[in-house]
């Protein structure tokens, strides 16, 4: 039988031990490890699968962690963990305690950045190369960055600064055309050019002054190897352009690429995907995004639908199908998305722009300054809002209602279920007089049967959804079915009223007059963080008009929240079911007793 040289590699000098000759074997026993572990876990399968070549040259030829490695994005960073102290505890990767599935400073020494959004990974190796030479350190300095997040602004930002310093840094270029979806864009298209030989222009990267050498296979061990270890000798910026096949070394993750960037539980032999229930479920909140705007798309013309390189998780991709000049997917470039979707609305259009909560938080100035300041009517659908799992700190959509709530003329709504999600879009394109920023969570929602006719919904304004005498709970978008729940289970059920406030912007005023006036108690609850967000905007409005209730706040917690189920996550933070119940009925009996 044939040693696993895997068994006895825990860091990277013992990988180090190794002859180049049982390198190959090495690649093959890591994919075996990672394919049987995220069969089970789940997580990021195709991107790692695809670097496991490059990361055993690296840490081979590299002395790591004092030469230091900067992984962009992370969702590659798998081998990465495996070769520095983490195998044993790899089960654990995206689990609830357990390590995390990007990059973290606070885990390993290792890992000397943390990243989880795309294209940081050039400006920070550069800082550190910039620091090291302030310190006279004699240190190499690698960024990995694929050719999706390349196309970023930032990336752009960091080489074109990069180019004008004699830093120690290399700039490794993994080139295999596809990001979570596929790859987009006129560098994308020249990047295809350099690989077939057909590029008459000047390399681009040579211009920015990097001593640029490549495409080189980046499955060849032996060649990447030598490459690295004279790059080693070359001096100021460098850069490496590798070409790689993203799901390497399992059939169907080369064959769909796009559906096993994360592709959940799958036999881990044959690399099917393990198929769920068949019972009737309640959609995907982006499936109902997705569908409702080809839907209204067919009757009104001026609709333009954009995503910043998410057709497949913002489900803009039916669009896309339907309608592939009116749908646009811009590449990983929030603020671009945002300011061209403001271009288009100066013109007439109207415009949804859909973007991960998260990801708004890159374009933040250019809802601010091209979008607010002008008053353009975009309609922002912000997909993943609230926690989100298993991604954690880097991706939970907990910001937005509080850095969208103090923006001038925004209108910001929530809707609880798929059919506020639907009326609201519909509304939205009717014609508002402000720009909108719909939010809405991952995954699915609580109405099987959400295809009704549409409703106009008036702005502002919310409903009452239980009466009650006493303590009165106001909820924002679907957290509100867990509150539902918890005032069923309440021992003093008759005496709470629910009410869905849908809109932290503009605030129904007029309906928490009647609130504040009727109830000896507010509890407010949101899927996002307590400072800032819906509840501080209902307690400016009590303070202002001086009422008396006692009012509790619930939400996140200042805090980054780890990574776990959206069920555990909420545990934590407080506001799964039974939290809520405790946390109602001890006010309820609060206000009883004094």
């Amino acid at each position: 039988m044939q040693k696993r040289h895997l068994d006895h590699i825990n860091v990277p000098k013992d990988l180090r031990q190794l002859s180049v000759d049982d390198l190959p074997q090495l690649a093959k026993e890591l994919r075996e490890f990672i394919i049987n572990i995220v069969a089970t876990k789940e997580g990021h399968l195709g991107a790692s699968l695809g670097v496991v070549e490059l990361t055993i040259a690296l840490h081979y030829v590299f002395n790591t962690p004092d030469d230091i490695l900067v992984w962009d994005v992370g969702h590659q960073a798998y081998v990465h963990k495996i070769l520095t102290g983490r195998k044993t505890v790899f089960d654990t990767n995206r689990q609830f305690g357990g390590i995390s599935g990007f990059p973290k400073r606070s885990e390993s020494e290792f890992d000397t950045f943390g990243v989880g959004h795309s294209s940081t990974s050039i400006s920070a190796a550069l800082g550190m190369a910039i620091a090291s030479q302030l310190k006279n350190e004699n240190k190499h300095h690698i960024a990995v960055i694929g050719d999706a997040s390349i196309a970023s602004g930032m990336a752009f930002e960091g080489l074109n600064h990069a180019g004008v310093t004699n830093a120690n840094l290399l700039v490794i270029l993994n080139d295999n055309a596809i990001g979570i979806d596929p790859s987009v864009g006129a560098l994308k298209q020249y990047l295809t050019n350099v690989k077939k030989g057909t590029q008459k222009q000047d390399n681009i990267f040579e211009a920015l002054n990097f001593n640029y050498s490549g495409p080189i296979d980046g499955h060849d061990l032996t060649l990447l190897i030598s490459e690295l270890n004279r790059l080693k000798t070359v001096k100021g910026p460098k850069f490496l352009h590798i070409i790689t096949t993203k799901g390497k070394g399992l059939k169907q993750a080369e064959n769909d690429q796009v559906k096993y960037h994360a592709p959940g539980k799958f036999n881990a032999k044959t690399g099917e995907l393990i198929v769920k229930s068949g019972s009737s479920q309640p959609p995907k909140f982006q499936d109902v995004f997705g569908l409702t705007i080809v839907e209204i798309a067919k009757n009104n013309k001026n609709i333009i639908g954009i995503t910043p390189a998410m057709p497949t998780g913002s489900s803009l991709k039916y669009m896309m199908k339907e309608f592939p000049k009116r749908a646009f997917d811009v590449g990983i470039a929030e603020q671009h998305a945002v300011t061209f979707a403001a271009g288009l609305v100066t013109q007439g259009f109207t415009v949804f722009c859909n973007i991960y909560s998260t990801f708004l938080q890159r374009a933040y100035d250019q809802v601010i300054h091209d979008v607010a300041t002008q008053n353009l009517p975009v309609i922002f659908c912000l997909d993943r809002a609230g926690l989100v799992g298993e991604d954690g700190a880097t991706h939970h959509g907990v910001f937005d209602l509080a850095y969208l709530r103090c923006i001038p003329n925004l209108i910001v709504f929530a809707p609880r279920n798929e059919i506020e999600l639907r009326n609201i879009m519909y509304t939205a394109q009717l014609g508002l007089d402000h720009p909108i920023a719909i939010r809405y969570p991952r995954g699915r929602g609580s109405v099987i049967d959400w295809k009704t006719p549409f409703e106009t919904l008036q702005i502002g304004k919310g409903i009452q959804l239980k009466e009650g005498k006493d303590v009165a709970v106001l909820s924002i978008g679907s957290i509100y079915k867990n509150v539902e729940n918890a005032i069923e289970n309440c021992k003093y059920t008759d005496t709470i009223a629910h009410f869905d406030m849908r809109f932290v912007k503009p605030l129904d005023e007029s309906l928490l007059h009647h609130i504040f006036k009727t109830f000896k108690a507010v509890i407010t609850i949101e899927d996002g963080t307590v400072v800032g967000g819906f509840g501080s905007a209902v307690l400016e409005f009590k303070s202002k008009y001086d009422y008396s209730a006692k009012t509790e706040v619930v939400g996140i917690p200042d805090e980054f929240i780890q990574h776990g189920t959206v069920d555990q996550l909420q545990k934590v933070s407080k506001m799964d079911v039974d939290s809520l119940v405790k946390t109602i009925e001890d006010l309820f009996l609060s206000i009883s007793s004094s």
